[in-house]
């Protein structure tokens, strides 16, 4: 590039983005680089996802990923002003595939697309040696990255690098397909902005820039668009109902009730506002239109160019509630749409809202890859249909699903139902059990809250959360939801995605496991599961870990042991599997053979923060480390807190890997028994 020439937006694949001979500086106003496990994760599970398109013609198609925001300040030297994250990434991405290929573990990786970074940081010494000391690992030597976790190195990009490296390992067979379809096909908008630019103005601009239109947003207006050209007679009245469900769930931190007046919450959701009343659209259209109108505008002769700017909405009217907000959704709106769309119409629909439209145009208005689409009044009748679907499903998530409560008392998981008492007031209280009654370990709320933890720790991200499309699944069937049959349910689901899934290598798929009945699932004792599928880099994912710890718990709640560390247990964020005997001791401590070090006896699941602060000391030493925390009644595994109480009788070493691991195998086949 020159600087005195006009440069233009280039559509750089990522194989040209990395081996490009321009130097991309991070300037200093940047922030350090900040992408965690959710951000990482569903870059590479976009891929995946994307991966698996092809066009009429049976080939793979480009996926683009964003923009880079480019100022050229020399020949061959770039300013990035937005997409660093991305862009650092991707690097990190490229390296651990080449450390890699260099592994013996990987001997069919051949990777040849990547040589040296050519992305640095201004005026950050340390993460510029961080990414290139990276860069030269090499021989993919586990020990070169352990002595990295020093102050000398930027520890952000080394956890990133880890991130990755674990999300990599699990593709297994699929790496290659994976990074040939990565540097080829996957694309980057280059954007530079003009020469004379000045960027603190420009800066600023951005900051203060109004936010696109989502994809959500585009998606209501043209439903209210497939309303206005019906010819029902009642199509005014249906967009004006669909504008208010629509604001009632979309926001996911509310719970829907507070999205209505409330004379309209009783016919609704009964006199308690606990209860779902109505079975159809048509119902609830009578109960809308019960009510006073007050629309500004007579919605049914708005354009879709006044649906997107000007739609209707019951937010600030008078009778609606303005409930503070004190739940975090473990969902966000539009990702949550495509699980209604899901349930109602019972297809395998991708659960990532960058697929959003397309999927609607597909099954609500009926538009397939030929262009035709569904006559005016069949789109409208699935749109009413979707509506209510989506009111029910969002009522039935409130109330069932959990969420993350924040209080005078911190924060802590949450499953509770809204409750109108008598006088007027109210309140929320356990979904399931007395209102009266603590939420102990015995009660079957606290059980289901645990189970439904287990599940989202092990899928952080907001994309492909197969669980709560399988538990919205439960609840949508459901005539009468029970407390014992839900439970039942979700334990079905869970032992169905560990021993179907996570370790058999037929990989039965999500869709087929939440939506096939069980006589048209296998039959298949899975009992016999190989131990090969629980060592070290083979474990699919964390829900296994998870849902140990789960049957762990309530193992601990039906004996006579009541044990406080166990029973007080919650699950939290770790995504890091540990050796509890290091791979690298320090202090000349012996190495243990790969067998006994790899082994499950030998793993636990903490987090990536402590992680790095143990990952080479000895076992008692670790114990040591958590003595506080267990003193405090916490833990963070409940199968690393029985590796901790068996050092306290005795060193850790190959007898009681095995022991220990024989005994969660055990535990993990007796329940797989029950399929």
């Amino acid at each position: 590039m020159n600087p005195n020439n006009n440069l233009s937006v280039d559509s750089l694949s990522v194989e040209a983005l990395l081996s490009d001979s321009n130097e991309y500086v991070i300037p200093m106003y940047q922030r350090n680089y900040a992408w965690g496990e959710g951000e990482i994760n569903q870059l590479i599970l976009d891929v995946k996802d994307y991966q698996k398109k092809v066009n009429d013609k049976g080939e793979q198609q480009p996926y683009y990923i964003g923009t880079l925001v480019v100022f050229e300040r020399a020949k061959d030297k770039l300013e990035v002003i937005d997409g660093q994250q991305r862009f650092t990434t991707l690097t990190l991405i490229a390296i651990c595939l080449y450390n890699m290929s260099q592994s013996n573990d990987f001997p069919s990786l051949e990777f040849s697309r990547f040589t040296q970074p050519n992305l640095d940081f201004e005026s950050r010494p340390k993460s510029s040696n961080t990414i290139h000391t990276l860069a030269n690992l090499g021989s993919y030597d586990g020990k070169s990255l352990a002595q990295l976790k020093t102050d000398d190195y930027n520890q952000d990009i080394i956890q990133g690098y880890e991130l990755i490296k674990h999300q990599l390992e699990t593709l297994g067979n699929e790496l290659n397909d994976f990074y040939g379809y990565l540097f080829k096909f996957v694309k980057i908008y280059r954007v530079p902005v003009p020469p004379k630019t000045d960027l603190n103005h420009y800066f600023e601009v951005m900051n203060n820039r109004g936010e696109q239109l989502e994809k959500h947003e585009i998606l209501k207006a043209k439903m209210m668009s497939a309303l206005q050209e019906s010819q029902e007679d009642t199509k005014e009245q249906s967009i004006e109902l669909l504008t208010k469900v629509w604001d009632a769930t979309a926001n996911m931190e509310r719970y829907v009730q507070y999205g209505f007046k409330r004379d309209e919450r009783a016919q609704i959701f009964g006199s308690k506002w606990g209860g779902f009343e109505l079975a159809s659209f048509d119902e609830l259209l009578d109960i809308h239109t019960s009510q006073p109108i007050d629309s500004e505008k007579n919605v049914s002769e708005m354009s879709m160019a006044d649906m997107l700017t000007t739609v209707p909405t019951t937010n600030g009217k008078q009778g609606v509630s303005q409930q503070r907000e004190r739940f975090n959704s473990i969902s966000n709106f539009s990702n949550f749409l495509l699980h209604v769309l899901r349930v109602w119409t019972g297809k395998d629909i991708p659960l990532d809202d960058k697929q959003l439209l397309e999927q609607f145009d597909e099954y609500v208005f009926g538009k397939k890859r030929q262009g035709e689409s569904l006559d005016q009044n069949t789109s409208a009748k699935n749109v009413r249909e979707f509506i209510f679907a989506l009111l029910k499903c969002k009522y039935l998530f409130d109330k069932y699903i959990i969420k993350r409560e924040y209080s005078q008392n911190g924060n802590q998981w949450s499953l509770k139902r809204l409750y109108c008492y008598d006088s007027g007031s109210e309140s929320y209280l356990n979904t399931f059990g007395d209102e009266d009654k603590e939420d102990t370990s015995q009660s079957i709320n606290r059980r289901t809250l645990m189970l439904l933890a287990a599940f989202h720790v092990s899928t952080p991200t907001m994309v492909y959360k197969h669980w709560l499309n399988g538990a919205l699944n439960i609840l949508y069937s459901m005539e009468s939801i029970n407390a014992e049959e839900y439970l039942k349910q979700l334990e079905s689901m869970a032992r169905s995605f560990v021993f179907k899934r996570y370790l058999n290598e037929s990989l039965e798929d999500y869709y087929s496991l939440i939506y096939s009945s069980d006589s048209e699932n296998k039959q298949t004792n899975y009992s016999n599961f190989s131990e090969e599928n629980l060592k070290y880099g083979n474990i699919k994912n964390n829900l296994v870990f998870n849902y140990l710890d789960y049957l762990l718990w309530c193992d601990n709640r039906i004996s006579n042991i009541n044990d406080t560390v166990i029973e007080k247990f919650e699950f939290t964020f770790r995504s890091s599997v540990e050796h509890f005997y290091p791979q690298h001791p320090l202090d000349g401590h012996t190495e243990l053979n790969e067998a006994d070090l790899h082994n499950f006896g030998n793993l636990c699941l903490i987090s990536h923060s402590k992680n790095s602060k143990l990952s080479n000391v000895q076992p008692a030493a670790k114990c040591d480390h958590f003595a506080a925390a267990i003193a405090n009644k916490s833990i963070d595994s409940l199968k690393l807190y029985k590796m901790i109480n068996q050092v306290k009788e005795s060193s850790w070493e190959k007898e009681k890997i095995t022991d220990h691991a024989q005994s969660m195998l055990n535990r993990l086949r007796a329940d797989a028994a029950l399929i």
